[in-house]
């Protein structure tokens, strides 16, 4: 309840961006990180509500990943915000984005990054913090079972043609069991189902997370309905619905399936149409929330800002915490530029008013209500 009173006041304020598409960006580890996102015409900020993080694949974009996973008419009905985040610049090309999953040789802190973007947009929006979750086409998939390896703000996760490193499934240690879904075809030339030297086969995949989420390891199987019979391709579903806390694994092994997403336009390579794995990642995410996400709130971290209300500057006191980003919105939720120096923001630029301070620390984040007040 405190975690919605807080933020109720920007809510309200914020019902004009309904079924919208709204771009943003924040700076990261030195880094200037981009995403969009989705804002179904039922939102209105009265209640929280479920947030998606759907990532790209490697080479591809947040733009390509929107059209071609299509979450949009899935929210419109289920209410949930979509969100699309951009990955980096593989280094050595100047356009090639993707997820640091251990390839390439890159240090961007990709988990790091992600957990901050639910932070931002939980500072704009009714964010239900305990049905958080994560997918992703190819490079997109496999980051999303790091985010379910290595942090503790997701209810579940699903990867779409996506596969663990050898490194990742060797250190992937979470603290709790995680439902997890997986689907990936037989045929898939890219990620290929039974693996290579640097990843793991889809069915290892599956065995990790059984064995890890403690399930019994036998699944009952059904064949998908074979609806569209030209498409080239079959699917069978596999369950393991008895694991320790609740959970359950999901795979779709789709037969002759190549490097696609199940029910998405057919780009190149044989698309199993079947079904819609978009609609089929929702009903799986839609049955979990995070049992773990109050304890999370309670880790806030302790900063100060002063004079509240100010004037000509804000102060901030983060103590012995090391101050990562800061991000001043309006109550639209529209992000304004700073200038800071040190630990001084300078406020000469703004006008009288109302503003959330965000504030990432090496301990979490923290959103601030302040005000401006020229006369104080």
């Amino acid at each position: 309840m405190r975690y919605f009173k807080l933020f109720l006041f920007v809510f309200l304020s914020i019902t004009s961006y309904a079924q919208s598409t709204i771009n943003g960006s924040f700076v990261f580890g030195g880094l200037t990180r981009t995403y969009s996102f989705y804002v179904p015409a039922m939102y209105d900020g009265t209640q929280a509500v479920p947030l998606i993080l759907n990532l790209h694949g490697y080479t591809s974009n947040g733009t390509e990943q929107s059209f071609y996973a299509n979450f949009k008419n899935i929210a419109d009905t289920a209410g949930f915000i979509v969100v699309h985040p951009e990955g980096t610049i593989q280094p050595g090309t100047t356009t090639t984005q993707f997820w640091n999953v251990g390839f390439f040789g890159s240090n961007v802190d990709d988990v790091g990054f992600l957990t901050a973007l639910i932070d931002t947009i939980s500072a704009h929006y009714a964010i239900d913090p305990s049905r958080v979750y994560s997918t992703g086409m190819s490079n997109g998939g496999y980051m999303s079972l790091e985010l379910a390896c290595e942090s503790s703000r997701f209810a579940a996760v699903a990867s779409v043609t996506g596969s663990m490193t050898n490194v990742m499934a060797n250190s992937c240690n979470p603290a709790a069991p995680i439902p997890v879904m997986t689907i990936h075809g037989t045929a898939d030339g890219t990620v290929p189902y039974n693996g290579n030297s640097s990843s793991i086969s889809a069915d290892s995949v599956i065995n990790f997370w059984v064995n890890r989420d403690g399930c019994v390891p036998s699944p009952s199987i059904t064949s998908v309905p074979d609806i569209v019979t030209t498409d080239g391709a079959t699917a069978e579903h596999y369950v393991y619905a008895t694991c320790q806390n609740g959970v359950t694994i999901e795979h779709f092994k789709i037969l002759n399936g190549a490097h696609t997403w199940p029910g998405a336009p057919v780009i190149i390579g044989t698309t199993c149409m079947d079904f819609s794995a978009s609609k089929e990642i929702w009903r799986f995410f839609s049955q979990y929330s995070n049992p773990s996400a109050s304890l999370y709130a309670m880790k806030k971290p302790m900063v100060k800002c002063y004079p509240n209300p100010f004037s000509e500057q804000i102060m901030i006191d983060a103590g012995e915490e090391q101050i990562e980003s800061v991000i001043l919105t309006n109550l639209r939720g529209e992000e304004l530029p700073i200038q800071m120096e040190g630990n001084k923001i300078s406020t000469n630029h703004l006008s009288d008013g109302m503003y959330l301070l965000t504030l990432r620390t090496s301990n979490g984040t923290q959103k601030l209500k302040i005000m401006k007040r020229s006369d104080k």
